[in-house]
């Protein structure tokens, strides 16, 4: 069966970094979007990137825009977040999902990490 698994979540204060990695197990899956969400307490999943495999193009979400790297390493499938100058406010359980086409739902994604944890301290 395949999975999504991230890493590279930590503790970090206000204006640091952290670069999420994210793969799948088991088998190559073929989508042709992988995205990162994340997940605040109490808060509803939101979308905050996305990277298409077979062209450069990735998608943001507003607040995170020059802020924010998503890349990707097709040799070895595996998609990464930069997060530079993070924020108090981009603490949340991050999700990495892959699926057929791009959109900013949940409900677009058919594979999902366990997710892994930020948190940003002021």
């Amino acid at each position: 069966q395949v999975q999504l698994v991230e890493s590279g979540g930590g503790l970090v204060q206000a204006g640091g970094s952290l670069r999420l990695s994210c793969a799948p197990t088991g088998r190559t899956i073929s989508r042709n979007v992988m995205a990162w969400f994340r997940q605040a307490p109490g808060k509803e999943r939101e979308f905050v990137s996305a990277i298409w495999w077979s062209a450069r193009i990735t998608a943001y979400k507003e607040s995170v825009k020059g802020r924010f790297t998503i890349s990707r390493d097709n040799a070895a499938s595996t998609v990464y977040l930069q997060m530079n100058n993070l924020k108090p406010e981009d603490t949340a359980v991050y999700y990495c999902a892959a699926g057929i086409t791009y959109s900013e739902s949940v409900k677009t994604y058919d594979y999902w990490g366990q997710g892994t944890q930020v948190t940003v301290s002021s």
